[in-house]
């Protein structure tokens, strides 16, 4: 279960990503094979007292999450040991894309029996803090450079909001649900609360699928916290 000084919005399915074959230093990692790869991220809380700052650390490509290793992260140990305003456990998550790509991956930090890579950083307001999380369906913008890739052919879960805009998943979570599986994406749709105007649907694209964000990406979770970024 997830566990915080206070809740927060439970901000984005960051993506990776160091190289299969090599830890990233710098540059732009790069990392095929994504779909269904379990995942945590762990979130320092810095700043205050109006605007904070969320910087997001993923375990990808340095373990699997072990379920064991993740259940004894203790927040306020870790809030003591970084000086942060509060720390904030994401995951376990898996990913949904195939390939993806973000541009200078940050140091790799150590969470108790966990190592994980700074990746992004996360802005949140005051009002945020105060209202302890995000409405489900509220768009958030986290900052980064990067490329996800859905290969053609293989399903994509989108959310479509009644402006127009449409929303890919990024990765599933396991901190509401502890037993959603891959499996039961394509009739997740009958379980969300979806407000008026907003339809999930499931697609087999033709060609492949390319989301990019150059500098900000606009993400939003559904009430489950899995989570979605935005197509155009």
């Amino acid at each position: 279960m997830r566990r915080a000084s206070f809740f927060l919005p439970a901000v984005v399915s960051l993506l990776l990503i160091v190289s299969a074959s090599a830890e990233i230093t710098g540059g732009e990692g790069i990392r095929d094979h994504m779909r269904g790869t379990r995942y945590g991220e762990i979130l320092l809380i810095t700043g205050g007292p109006f605007s904070f700052t969320g910087h997001v650390y993923n375990t990808l490509g340095l373990n699997n999450c072990p379920e064991a290793a993740w259940k004894e992260l203790d927040p306020a140990v870790l809030k003591k040991q970084f000086k942060a305003y509060a720390v904030l456990l994401n995951g376990p998550r898996y990913f949904m894309m195939d390939e993806a790509s973000l541009q200078k991956p940050g140091s790799v930090e150590r969470f108790g029996g966990l190592q994980a890579r700074h990746l992004a950083d996360v802005q949140i307001s005051l009002i945020t803090m105060l209202h302890g999380r995000a409405k489900p369906y509220t768009e958030s913008s986290v900052k980064r450079t990067s490329m996800f890739l859905y290969r053609k052919g293989r399903p994509i879960y989108q959310l479509t909001a009644p402006d127009g805009y449409t929303y890919v998943m990024q990765t599933y979570s396991l901190i509401v649900d502890p037993k959603l599986t891959q499996a039961q994406l394509p009739t997740l749709g009958q379980r969300l609360r979806l407000p008026s105007g907003w339809s999930y649907k499931v697609c087999r694209p033709d060609t492949d699928l390319i989301l990019r964000s150059t500098g900000t990406a606009h993400v939003l979770q559904d009430e489950l916290e899995n989570s979605y970024q935005r197509l155009n």
